[in-house]
């Protein structure tokens, strides 16, 4: 059986949502995802999917990190998620880079990331890149990921995570 990865479609909400809740034990995630999409922040949202079932997904919401010399055009990943009897396959990883790659197409010049230490650096991920970044959020789990080589050299700015993150 294979796995498509693609962008996600109205007929797809539905098992997004039962993805998220079944991944994370709770509505949450699956709450924040309606409503970052509702309210226009979600820039990427990406199912992989087989035989008609969405078994993960993975969104990106538009989060520019504001510096003295303007906005510059990054992206949140949040959340991320593989149904569980699915998981450990490398379809979360599948999605991450997936993700970046068309984010990378999109003009984006980084990803901000809160995850797990020992998953997101292997995928360029660095608490060391978002030093220089004012955030909600701070130490080791707040990670960035440079779309385009130094994007973030010398860049100093915060972030505004939209509301829907601290519901």
């Amino acid at each position: 059986m294979s796995i498509v990865y693609r962008e996600e479609t109205v007929a797809d909400l539905e098992q997004i949502r039962r993805v998220n809740t079944e991944a994370f034990g709770q509505a949450a995630e699956a709450d924040l995802v309606d409503t970052l999409r509702r309210e226009g922040h979600a820039t990427l949202s990406l199912v992989a999917a087989a035989e008609d079932e969405v078994r993960g997904h993975i969104l990106f919401s538009d989060l520019p990190i504001d510096t003295e010399s303007g906005p510059l055009p990054t992206v949140a990943l949040a959340p991320m998620a593989v149904l569980p009897q699915f998981q450990r396959q490398g379809i979360g990883s599948q999605l991450v880079r997936h993700g970046l790659e068309i984010c990378r197409g999109r003009g984006f010049c980084a990803v901000l990331v809160l995850g797990h230490v020992d998953y997101y650096p292997r995928f360029g991920f660095s608490a060391k890149l978002a030093q220089q970044i004012a955030s909600p959020f701070s130490g080791d789990a707040f990670m960035a990921a440079e779309l385009a080589p130094g994007a973030l050299k010398n860049v100093r700015g915060r972030v505004e995570y939209p509301p829907p993150f601290f519901a």
